[in-house]
């Protein structure tokens, strides 16, 4: 049984610097947050056996078993972090911030559930993260129910990015998630830390930012792994509820391949009022939501 190597998703590629270039490269490689990077680098993913094997041990109580599956899931913590770039806290900080995370879903973890545990870990993770920028960034001189908000319409644009090509419009996020145009215009207002895409990178200079995140074009083998399990169990899920609840949640989300439908759109193909579509989605979501929670999943896989 063999590692499999895990694809560079966390760090940011060293410049290439020419015979002639100022002698730079000593401060360079003495950068914390580098280093660290470059270190987590020599950490191979795990196979789904030598993952089984090795946290069936951790949760005996086997120290070596435990610091195994620590080391070789920090991309994942770097990979979830940089998401998080522009929310006023630097990448260091969000990693560690991770991390925390990621030892606290370690010890709830069981594997016999038949998840993987970077499927598990990841909401610990960014459960940890978003606290974290919660308390310490910014945004603390926000109320916290206006965070979430604003994580919330943030979650949704990054969605409507990913799966489509064009510019996302404030139209399209406020269909999503069902709120007014306004709402979400003044929720965006408040994002006042946005980084440009071409800004230099805090760690080297030499990178944009941009450079620096991983192309969702071309997501690494792991993580497309990872989605299509959880995607595979939503949609499982999805069946659990019943037959109106399905309609309206796969109708608005556009699932099975179908066009995303407004409450009025989906009000008149049901039969029912606008109201009554909303509030069958409102219980649908919640009910899905306690689904995810008991099984460690992250609501956000419902966006």
């Amino acid at each position: 049984m063999r590692d499999e190597a895990l694809p560079e998703e966390g760090e940011v590629a060293e410049p290439a610097v020419s015979e002639t270039a100022p002698a730079a490269e000593p401060e360079f490689l003495n950068d914390v947050t580098q280093i660290y990077l470059n270190e987590i680098g020599a950490n191979p993913l795990l196979t789904p056996e030598q993952e089984l094997a090795y946290s069936r041990l951790a949760r005996q109580g086997d120290e070596p078993a435990r610091q195994k599956m620590i080391e070789h899931n920090l991309r994942l913590v770097v990979n979830i972090a940089k998401h998080y770039l522009n929310r006023g806290m630097p990448l260091l900080d969000l990693v560690e911030e991770g991390n925390l995370g990621l030892i606290h879903a370690l010890d709830k973890f069981d594997p016999e559930r038949g998840f993987r545990f970077s499927t598990y870990a990841t909401w610990w993770i960014r459960q940890n993260i978003e606290r974290a920028i919660m308390n310490q960034s910014r945004t603390i001189r926000l109320p916290v129910h206006v965070v979430k908000e604003l994580n919330s319409v943030l979650r949704a644009m990054r969605h409507l990015e990913a799966t489509s090509a064009r510019e996302t419009g404030l139209e399209e996020i406020a269909q999503l998630l069902d709120k007014p145009v306004e709402e979400v215009r003044q929720v965006l207002a408040l994002n006042e830390h946005v980084a440009s895409l071409d800004a230099p990178l805090e760690i080297d200079p030499s990178l944009s930012i941009g450079e620096s995140l991983a192309d969702d074009g071309a997501a690494p083998p792991e993580m497309q792994i990872h989605a299509a399990e959880v995607e595979h169990l939503v949609t499982e899920w999805i069946g659990m509820l019943s037959d109106k609840q399905r309609q309206v949640i796969e109708y608005r989300y556009g699932l099975n391949g179908g066009e995303v439908a407004t409450l009025e759109e989906l009000a008149e193909r049901l039969s029912l009022t606008r109201e009554r579509v909303r509030q069958i989605q409102i219980e649908a979501l919640a009910q899905l939501r306690r689904i995810l929670k008991r099984h460690g999943v992250s609501k956000d896989v419902l966006l």
